[in-house]
């Protein structure tokens, strides 16, 4: 292994940057951290931390100084509770970030460059039935992403082709198939279902009000990949000769209702299910690996019972540590 490289992880700040640090400082290389915010659950592993907004030319020219691999994170994103309000925000906010950090990784000379897009990309008619057929990378044309956050990371996906082709630099693009995992956002509004779903039912766990709410029938479907697995990957793709979007994720579907079930289980608590109007985004989702097992090798292995394991026990510290903070105040 080569640790001698220099590496940047923008949105480093955020729940899958903050681990993709950790990892690569495990790994032996140098690396360089930058978002709007310093991590919320712990310190960070990098060896440079700055504060940045990566939507301004100038400081994305100060972010791909002197170094050899860019891991493009930085998002203005969120689950469905945000990404379905707020189209406009997302769409400028996220295509500042994409246009301004490739081309000054261009100008600087960056060898490699990893684009993190997202299975939102994926044309919403093929995912109109819970029962859905597991997308595959080619899948993505004709086009027709659901929402203002699937054309962006659509276009952005393009905009790595082109400058690959155009300028030689070594791009790679992930699509990535809900991330989930301790040490990421639970509350807020801009948590994802496995988060939303722990923080619920420990809430109700600790309160004793086995009441929680669901957004649509729970019927839903969706696979989760936990975010060890999913800075593994991303490494490895990274690592590889492979430059065409590449899916990352797990491949078992489940219901939110059959995810709520799981967590129950962990939690050794009861609830009662109100289901309520609320944004679901598409009716199922799952992710062809095969792809992923060709190019790679590999594919993930953390189990779903055991991704959610830790990151409800995580969780409901954290759910305990704001009651406390709150009756104490």
């Amino acid at each position: 292994m080569n640790n001698s490289k220099r590496i940047l992880v923008t949105g480093a700040g955020g729940f899958i940057g903050s681990h993709l640090v950790t990892y690569l400082k495990k790994r032996g290389f140098w690396v360089r951290g930058v978002d709007l915010k310093y991590p919320e659950f712990s310190k960070t592993d990098a060896d440079e931390f700055e504060l940045l907004d990566l939507r301004r030319w100038a400081s994305c020219l100060q972010a791909t100084r002197n170094v050899d691999q860019v891991y493009a994170l930085a998002a203005d994103m969120g689950g469905m509770g945000f990404i379905s309000f707020h189209h406009a925000q997302i769409l400028y906010n996220n295509s500042s970030i994409n246009l301004n950090t490739l081309e000054a990784a261009r100008i600087n000379e960056v060898g490699r460059y990893l684009y993190t897009s997202s299975a939102c990309i994926y044309p919403e008619f093929l995912q109109e039935e819970t029962d859905v057929k597991p997308l595959a990378e080619e899948d993505a044309y004709p086009a027709m992403p659901q929402d203002a956050y699937g054309w962006e990371k659509l276009v952005s996906e393009r905009l790595c082709t082109h400058y690959r082709e155009d300028y030689g630099i070594e791009t790679r693009i992930v699509r990535f198939h809900n991330m989930f995992g301790e040490k990421g956002t639970w509350q807020g509004g801009r948590e994802k279902a496995p988060a939303a779903m722990c923080r619920k039912i420990a809430v109700a766990k600790l309160t004793n009000s086995p009441e929680i709410e669901i957004w649509g029938d729970g019927e839903q479907t969706r696979s989760f990949c936990h975010v060890n697995d999913c800075v593994d990957g991303i490494v490895r793709l990274m690592d590889s000769d492979f430059h065409e979007p590449l899916n990352l994720g797990q491949d078992r579907m489940v219901t939110i209702n059959e995810l709520v079930d799981i967590i129950e289980e962990i939690a050794g608590y009861k609830v009662k299910r109100k289901h309520i109007e609320g944004p679901q985004g598409v009716r199922g989702r799952n992710s062809d690996n095969t792809k992923l097992r060709e190019v790679l090798n590999w594919e993930p292995s953390i189990s779903l019972e055991e991704g959610l394991k830790t990151t409800y026990d995580w969780i409901e510290k954290e759910v305990r540590k704001k009651q406390l903070a709150a009756a104490s105040a």
